[in-house]
């Protein structure tokens, strides 16, 4: 199914179509989009980052405007008309890089957003490891966002239209249902150390339960991110995926 490039009055109008509120696709740049007429399924890892690893992207060769062509164009952002499926991670550790919106649910290994990528779902966010670490994210899901662990950081947190289903792990100033979001833990005694491997885990003091303050210290952030770069888990029997240099170019 090739992928095309839609106005900022043709992606609105998909939109309303879509039943996708406007308050949600109303913090957009309205600019051009790369459309996928219909849902996608990606074999690896997706980097929104729109530098390094953008010659990876499946979608780049849309065509359209001569000065998006190959991978020296900008790309504003990329819009799914239907559910996407990742077998890889999807991952943003960089500023200036393409959104990412999907009309359906959106389902990867893991899901790491450090950049300034928006982040936008009309159904459910399913991934073992959800990371939020800038507060120039917008991540919107209109459904339930269901991580085994779900990492928030400097202040970030995403609107969630249903429940955030899993572990959270936040700054112990921060109450997420002041900013409306509900969580609902299905092991909510099980220790860190029974969530995530031991590499991720520093060895200095006791588990700490559902301490957040105490987990937040222990944890390993940088070897965390270093490992889901690397293709590797975090969770306890998460998978093991293919590092985005070694896979094959996207046909």
């Amino acid at each position: 199914m090739e992928t095309i490039y839609q106005t900022w009055a043709e992606t609105v109008a998909l939109f309303e179509r879509r039943g996708f509120p406007a308050e949600t696709y109303g913090s957009l740049d309205e600019e051009e989009y790369i459309l996928h007429p219909g849902p996608a399924a990606l074999p690896g890892s997706l980097w929104l980052d729109d530098h390094q690893y953008r010659h990876q992207n499946p979608w780049i060769d849309a065509g359209g405007r001569p000065e998006y062509e190959g991978i020296d164009g900008a790309v504003t952002g990329y819009v799914i008309d239907g559910d996407l499926d990742v077998d890889g991670n999807i991952l943003n550790l960089e500023y200036g890089s393409p959104s990412l919106i999907v009309l359906g649910d959106l389902k990867a290994a893991n899901l790491v957003l450090g950049g300034s990528s928006h982040v936008l779902v009309q159904g459910d966010i399913r991934v073992e490891t959800f990371v939020g670490n800038s507060t120039d994210q917008l991540v919107d899901v209109r459904g339930d966002l269901r991580a085994a662990l779900a990492i928030l950081r400097d202040e970030f947190v995403p609107e969630v239209g249903g429940r955030l289903r899993g572990r959270a792990l936040v700054p112990d100033h921060l109450d997420l249902a002041d900013h409306g979001v509900a969580v609902e833990d299905p092991a909510p005694h099980a220790g860190l150390s029974e969530l995530l491997v031991p590499e991720v885990l520093g060895t200095d003091g006791e588990d700490p339960g559902d301490d957040v303050h105490l987990a937040e210290k222990r944890l390993r952030y940088e070897h965390m991110i270093d490992r889901l770069v690397r293709g590797l888990p975090v969770i306890r029997g998460g998978r093991t995926v293919a590092p985005l240099e070694e896979l094959p170019p996207v046909k």
